[in-house]
């Protein structure tokens, strides 16, 4: 399953093929912090909780004519979102490290920079 790091998607934002990023999260979590231009679909608890459908329902939403970077706390759950977009035929990646990745990436973190060259070597 395809993944792309923050900063990797830092650098693709403003590009005139930005991916459409789509937040998972619960709506109280995007409404408190998310990556600008990103799109919430608070499905999280459901695919957590193993129910596809609640995503599946909501696929009209979701433009298929761009690539999709699904975005979560963590990025675990994110990669249900992924796996099931991917199925239906979307280009679509993982956030790695979710919305605590990006926070690290913003910050400079040191964590950040430790799991970036993790993530590059594997």
């Amino acid at each position: 399953m395809s993944k792309i790091r923050p900063d990797e998607l830092d650098d693709r934002l403003d590009a005139d093929d930005a991916p459409y990023v789509l937040d998972i999260r619960p709506r109280k979590a995007f409404q408190s912090e998310h990556i600008d231009g990103s799109r919430n679909i608070p499905v999280y608890d459901d695919l957590r909780g193993g129910d596809e459908d609640a995503l599946r329902s909501r696929l009209d939403k979701i433009p298929q004519d761009s690539s999709v970077v699904t975005v979560c706390k963590m990025g675990v759950v994110a990669k249900r979102a992924t796996g099931i977009l991917d199925e239906e035929g979307y280009e679509v990646s993982t956030l790695a490290g979710g919305m605590s990745g990006w926070r690290g990436y913003q910050a400079g973190s040191l964590g950040y920079r430790v799991r970036s060259v993790l993530w590059r070597l594997f």
